[in-house]
Formats: C-alpha cells, structure tokens, sequence
C-alpha cells in the first residue's frame, strides 16, 4: 500500500470539529525525574479524547450517499464518541457497538451525542465482529477506529502540532497503543520531518499485541486482554497499523498497572486533570524509559520528553483503585507478610522496630496460639528499600514475606484478614480516631495499656488528616471498670463496636 501519508495528514479535515491541544510542561514530573516532560492534552479535546480527529476525518470523506446510509463503529468508548460527534456534526445515523465491560461515562457520552449503542462481547474485538455482520445487515458504513488510511491520518496530525508547538530538540515521543491508529499517524509524521526523534509505544503488559506482533514480524492474536486500560484492550492489532509501526516505531515499553496508577496521580498533580488508564500510558512509558536508562551508562538527563495524554473518560468510582495502587506503583509502598510470637509484648516490640518509618497499612487477627500473622504496609523512598527492610525484620527474628509484587495481596488479601476466632474470647471490638501524622500510629499504641492483648488490629492510611484504627481487646469482666476508666483518659475519640452486627457476622 502506497500511501502519501504526509500529505493526507496536512490536508486532514479534523479542525472542523478538534482543536489544537496545548503541549504542556509538568513542572512537578520534570523536576523529579531530571528531564522536561510535556504533555499532549488531547484529554481537552469536546470528548477528552483524540478519538475525534481520526473518526471525522474518515466520515468528512465519505459520500453523500455513504452518509444518507449511516455509519457503524466499534469501540471500548473513546472512538464510540468521536463518530457520535462527527454524525451529530455531519447530520448521519450513527450505530456503535461496544463491549458489555465499557465504562458507563463512555456509553453514557455516547448516547449524550445521539449514538445508539449496542453492547456486545467482553472485549473490543468481539464488538468488531458483532458491528461487521451489522454493517451487512443495515447496509452501513464502517468507520475503524484504528486500520484506515483516513483514520490513521487524522490521528497524526497530532505528531504535526507537536513539532509546530516544539521546534527545539525532542529526545522521543511516547504514545499509547491499542489496535495502533495513534502511534501509526504520529510516528508516520515524525519520521517524515524529524526523523531523528524516538517514537516510543507503550501498552499494558496483559494487553500487548504489537510488541508480540513486532517481535514475531507478524500480527500476533492474543487469547485474553487485561481490561484495566479497557481504551487499548485489543486482542490484534490493524494490518496497516502493524505495517506503519514497523517502519516508523522505534521500540515498545511495557508497563503493569501500577505504573499507570502511579501516571494518573502524576499527571493529576501537574495538572488537576485526571486522566483514563490508557490516557496515562504514555506518561508511564516515559518514566519507565528514563528509570530503565539510570541503571545504565547512559541515563537520560535533561532531555524533552513528550507523552501524549490522550483520554481521560475514567470513570469516577475507578478512583478508588487507582489511589490504592499508585502508592505501589510509585514505589512508596510496600507490603509484607511478617510473623510474630503470640505474646505480649511482641507485637509492641515489632511496632518499635518499624521506627518512625510512616505506616500505610496494619492488619492482624489472632488465630494461632504460638504465631501471630501481621499484614503491613510501609510507605518507602524505592525500589531497592522493600529488599532491606525485609532483611531488617528477619536478622531481628521475624520471618517475613515481602508481598510488594504480588497481586493476590495487593488485590484481596490484604482486604481479607479477618475472620472468626476461637481464641478471641473477653474481646471488646473498638474504633479509635486520631490526628494523622508521621509517628501517630506508633503514639497510639503507646497510649494502649499492656494490660489487656491485642487480638484484632487493622488500620489503612487515607490519606487525611484522621487515622482510623480498628482493635480487639481481650478484657476479661473483672476488668471492665478499669477499661472503662482507662478509656475516659486516653484522649481519643472511640466508640464501641462490640455489638455491631458486622462484627458478630463476620469478626
């Protein structure tokens, strides 16, 4: 395929309905990793996504009897949306077929744009085949999100804003790949002008069908796609994506979801805005490249780096989510598993080893009258403080379990310990507040009395300016009118959840 891709993208018909989204410095982000990093806001674009400008360039080209029909799509949302628009601005039906796993702001933004939704398939391939027999059926036209010249050209003139906006020295351009419409546009510009520049994909590490593609020089189907960034969950990538991205696309990084966590909040913190998994995988990207080029001889010092941000349809309740695991992904919190004697005292003496290091996380349940397992989390400075502390806690005698990178952990056990006990007996279940600050945690349990054992403990740090702790206290009846009194003096607020039907259910 012959195709004269420079001037189809400088002859694109995309300002109709996109602007020319600003090419930003995040002054925080730079500042941390030794180089200037810009982003490319297409999140400000009507639907907060580049989308727009690959689907109305395709359907501005389309004949007057092409539009009469109606056009068909298929897509996890942000393309869904782009084809709305550009049907509600060219005055055309448009049907969109989307995964039954798309956000509801997606879908909801679409029919918002007079489309009519169709939901199919737990991935954005099976909507594909689900809108091809579709296409047939209503005799429709289909606008690909991805594998068209049209497409592909209206995308990049992204790459041509980015060079107008930056005339000085780029070191490379990181863009996100789903089925590859983005990365084949930019790259195709970029190349073209300034060759000299680096065009660097980036996907999640369970959605990376062009880097096995690339790899084994042909289009690789994948069997399953994660679905967090549910933007460029696709199984194959376009043939004539593939085919650009060969000749122009200078390497892939992969990255988890943690790492894309972590983008949101860095993004976020520059600039207020909060972007969608996918959005943020370039910024991922580029930081993963400058960390991977520090352990080398040659690091990547004050460089321009340019991530594309190029959606921002996240669905709010994900942000519950995306804070847990961005501490993680940032590498400022790690997990263990430790194992301590079933004794007084033990538990304070482990307590006092952690030092004025900030907790994020304490969970334990008496449950074995010799051990007692402790789940923790410690805020750290890197990668490599996980390793030590480990080591710390075993030379003092507590076995321990570094669970930093194990998803069973970070997804559900450390929501999970808990549980009925037999050995819970005289147990008085109480929630206390206090001032959060570095050292309160371990201020706390001082103020406990070591009178009576500790026999439930879970405290998760939110963030804000209370921490919220939960305790089980075994206290026998004699020893009530001294607890009592030992309450009224301690100085925070409590309240007695021993009769909460939760508790009895579960606890």
């Amino acid at each position: 395929m012959n195709i004269d891709y420079l001037k189809k993208i400088l002859t694109s018909r995309v300002y109709d309905v996109a602007i020319e989204t600003p090419l930003e410095l995040a002054p925080v982000l730079s500042a941390r990793i030794g180089n200037q990093i810009f982003f490319k806001r297409e999140d400000m674009q009507s639907v907060f996504s580049f989308k727009l400008r690959g689907a109305y360039n395709k359907m501005a080209h389309l004949s007057a009897a092409q539009l009469k029909r109606g056009v068909i799509c298929a897509s996890a949302g942000n393309h869904a949306q782009g084809v709305a628009l550009s049907a509600s601005r060219l005055g055309c039906r448009a049907v969109i077929v989307m995964p039954t796993t798309t956000p509801a702001v997606k879908i909801d933004a679409v029919k918002a744009r007079g489309g009519e939704v169709v939901l199919f398939g737990d991935s954005y391939s099976d909507a594909y085949g689900h809108a091809l027999l579709l296409e047939k059926k209503q005799k429709l036209t289909f606008v690909h999100p991805f594998d068209d010249p049209d497409v592909i050209a209206g995308q990049g003139t992204i790459g041509m804003e980015i060079l107008r906006q930056h005339a000085g020295p780029i070191e490379a351009i990181f863009v996100a790949i789903g089925g590859g419409g983005l990365i084949a546009g930019v790259a195709t510009y970029i190349k073209a002008v300034r060759p000299e520049i680096k065009i660097i994909g980036v996907q999640t590490t369970d959605s990376d069908a062009m880097a096995r593609s690339l790899k084994a020089g042909r289009r690789i189907i994948l069997q399953d796609v994660g679905l967090f960034s549910d933007g460029t969950a696709v199984k194959q990538v376009g043939e004539e994506t593939f085919r650009l991205a060969r000749k122009c696309v200078d390497e892939i990084i992969l990255v988890d979801t943690d790492a894309v966590c972590a983008a949101i909040k860095d993004v976020f913190t520059d600039t207020r805005s909060i972007l969608e998994p996918a959005g943020a995988l370039a910024v991922a990207g580029a930081k993963a490249y400058v960390e991977r080029a520090a352990s080398t001889k040659k690091p990547v010092k004050n460089q321009n780096l340019v991530a594309i941000a190029c959606g921002a349809n996240m669905n709010f309740d994900r942000l519950r989510f995306v804070a847990e695991r961005a501490e993680v992904g940032e590498a400022h919190e790690a997990v263990f598993a430790v194992t301590i004697p079933e004794e007084r005292g033990s538990f304070k003496r482990f307590c006092q080893l952690i030092g004025t290091r900030s907790i994020t996380e304490f969970n334990y349940r008496i449950s074995d009258q010799k051990q007692a397992h402790v789940f923790v989390g410690l805020q750290v400075a890197d990668r490599d403080e996980p390793g030590k502390i480990s080591k710390h806690f075993q030379k003092q005698g507590f076995k321990t379990i570094d669970l930093t990178q194990d998803e069973l952990a970070k997804l559900h056990i450390r929501h999970l310990v808990g549980g009925k006990s037999a050995l819970a007996q005289n147990e008085l279940l109480y929630r206390f507040e206090f001032p959060e600050r570095p050292g309160a945690l371990m201020r706390f349990l001082d103020s406990l009395a070591p009178n009576w054992n500790i026999s439930l403990f879970h405290y998760r740090s939110q963030g804000g300016d209370v921490g919220r702790v939960l305790v089980g206290l075994q206290v026998p009846k004699k020893e009530m009118k001294i607890f009592r009194e030992f309450l009224a003096t301690l100085g925070y607020r409590h309240s007695d959840e021993s009769d909460n039907p939760a508790y009895k259910l579960f606890l």
